[in-house]
């Protein structure tokens, strides 16, 4: 398995460069942190359960449907369902969360994941004390007042912060300070999620869509260990969800339906994607209004919906556990499934404070569930296992949105105590990333090692100064030239008919006067009124490029400083005809190639 391969490299490789010294540095470094997200977590969970109770069950009168694995902090109190308090809890829960964001920290704001991602790239790992703080009671509060968000992504920010700030208080270097922000992250997990292993690596898998920071899976693993037996010692060793022993689900029938669910997430995980930063871009971000009242407005929307699909609140692991075990409607796995999209948009994407893990979890395993139960009733003797669907679905769909196919393999694995699944899992979540792989639900999240700022000194070695820009040149793509004055309409056109991120612009002569990214439409491409009121010219951004002599680490130093992906290529200066376009792949592969010639 490829992906085995490649954790098995990055794991080897992390220990191989550890000296003893090091080594003990960061087991004890890794079992500190790990101890301390753990007593963090329980004491997040120990406080939600409570909220919850207070708040859905005595004030709402519904208490919330939890999985086997989880129960509540005390019994029923019987109090009368009561619809509008019911309805405009999640409303209540989004104006204290947008208080607390807007009056104390505004990085506790929307997903936690992604915000754990930014500082590590963006913020050298650092966090600032009372982030974790704000951003466990604000999560709280979104989330015992039914808002539609997950409790992993709040707590991957919570557990970041809390190993930054060891990391601080020790006073270690920058690099280490990545580390054990990554290590806190994965401890935090582990103790949530009862995965130690898929949690340590999906933390290292989702700061990439095509890359891992091995170095930081020691750390993580460990803490994830220590963080993941602290939670079983306080509540226990139940698995979050109860499972049937899944039976032989790899007939070559059922796994042409797991292919189907692969191929079917494609579309759903763009509408989740796409749907998600739509309405915050679109609906949210152009309202004139004080930041604290957006997720409320988000919280009452969501308090309507949930009134007619109650699936679509809270966490919803509960409803999960029946859809495993066959007892939803598959009308109402389906809706649940689709509307989750909308109701987590409009609880994170409004400033919310939750994560778009769970939901993303959710989302899979009930439209999972919907096919399983359609294949059941219509090929009995091919898809035997419809629950299997359920949890090949949360994986698989997961792999997809968030670019961590590896760990969600293994975590899978781990919540199903077996290896009865990983076919029809590593099925799925390969067709998911595979066709997926341009976009992510996480905005931080870069392509690679070579585009972070974490990695700018890795990239000084004298492999790519001694490598030219005509060596990763591929001459056999013709580039996509853009005139100054072609209308929006025509750029529109080209463009949505290749592939490429970024079109360089030339005037008349020919000569280069800027580039077009892709991402900058983006925002505007379906403005039918903008076809002949701009041009190519007005849109773009200043010109860079690269000459066929120059050394792939200059080359690279400008990919990190414009932010495009594909640079064109002159042959004679500024002034000088186009030859090609260069992209950072070109680059990765041309250096994986040389490293490649000069190990054999």
């Amino acid at each position: 398995m490829p992906g085995s391969r490649f954790l098995g490299s990055s794991l080897w490789g992390a220990l191989s460069r550890l000296r003893p010294e090091s080594f003990l540095k960061w087991i004890f470094l890794g079992a500190l942190v790990g101890a301390i997200c753990g007593l963090g977590a329980c004491l997040f969970l120990w406080g939600l359960g409570w909220a919850e109770h207070f708040f859905q069950d005595f004030l709402a009168g519904r208490p919330p449907i939890y999985p086997a694995g989880e129960h509540p902090p005390a019994p029923p109190t019987g109090s009368p369902f009561n619809p509008i308090i019911f309805m405009i809890l999640p409303a209540f829960g989004g104006l204290v969360s947008g208080l607390l964001a807007q009056w104390l920290a505004p990085e506790v704001a929307g997903p936690g994941t992604d915000a754990m991602i930014k500082a590590f790239h963006r913020a050298s790992g650092r966090v600032r004390a009372k982030v974790p703080f704000v951003k466990a009671i604000a999560s709280v509060m979104t989330l015992a007042t039914n808002g539609s968000a997950g409790r992993q992504g709040p707590l991957i920010q919570v557990g970041a912060g809390l190993g930054s700030c060891v990391g601080q208080l020790l006073g270690l270097p920058t690099r280490d300070l990545r580390i054990l922000l990554l290590a806190g992250a994965s401890g935090a997990l582990a103790a949530v999620f009862r995965a130690p292993m898929g949690s340590a690596v999906i933390t290292a898998e989702l700061l990439y869509r095509e890359d891992m920071e091995g170095e930081a899976l020691i750390p993580c693993i460990v803490s994830a260990i220590v963080a993941h037996t602290i939670h079983q010692v306080i509540f226990g060793h139940e698995p979050v969800f109860s499972m049937p022993e899944f039976g032989f689900v790899e007939n070559l029938g059922g796994l042409l339906w797991f292919a189907l669910l692969g191929l079917l997430f494609v579309p759903a995980g763009r509408l989740y994607i796409s749907g998600f930063y739509l309405i915050r871009d679109r609906f949210f971000a152009p309202m004139r209004i004080p930041f604290f009242l957006k997720p409320a407005l988000g919280g009452l929307l969501v308090g309507i919906l949930g009134l007619f699909l109650p699936q679509i609140l809270g966490i919803g692991y509960g409803w999960l556990q029946m859809a495993m075990k066959g007892e939803l409607a598959v009308g109402i796995m389906a809706a649940a499934g689709l509307i989750k999209i909308l109701s987590t948009s409009l609880s994170v994407a409004s400033g919310g404070s939750g994560g778009v893990f769970a939901p993303a979890l959710f989302i899979g395993g009930m439209l999972g569930g919907t096919l399983g139960q359609i294949g059941h009733a219509w090929f009995p003797e091919m898809v035997h296992e419809p629950g299997a669907f359920v949890l090949v679905g949360m994986g698989g769909f997961f792999a997809g949105v968030a670019h961590a196919p590896i760990g969600s393999v293994l975590m899978v694995c781990e919540m199903s105590k077996g290896y009865s699944l990983l076919v029809p899992l590593l099925l799925v979540a390969t067709l998911h990333s595979l066709f997926n792989r341009d976009r992510s639900i996480y905005e931080s999240q870069l392509a690679n090692r070579f585009l972070s700022p974490a990695h700018e000194s890795e990239l000084t070695v004298n492999v790519l100064r001694e490598m030219k820009v005509s060596e990763a040149i591929d001459q056999g793509i013709k580039p996509v030239i853009l005139s100054h004055d072609t209308t929006f309409q025509a750029v529109r056109d080209v463009i949505l008919g290749c592939e490429g991120n970024d079109f360089p612009v030339v005037d008349e002569k020919g000569v280069l006067r800027g580039i077009l990214p892709f991402k900058k439409l983006k925002p505007i491409l379906m403005e039918e009124s903008l076809g002949d009121l701009l041009v190519a010219g007005e849109l773009m951004d200043p010109p860079v490029w690269v000459e066929p002599q120059e050394d792939l680490h200059s080359a690279l130093l400008k990919f990190l400083k414009s932010g495009h992906e594909q640079i064109p290529v002159l042959s004679q200066g500024p002034q000088g005809p186009i030859l090609g376009i260069l992209s950072h792949q070109d680059i990765i592969s041309a250096y994986h190639d040389r490293v490649s010639r000069v190990r054999a």
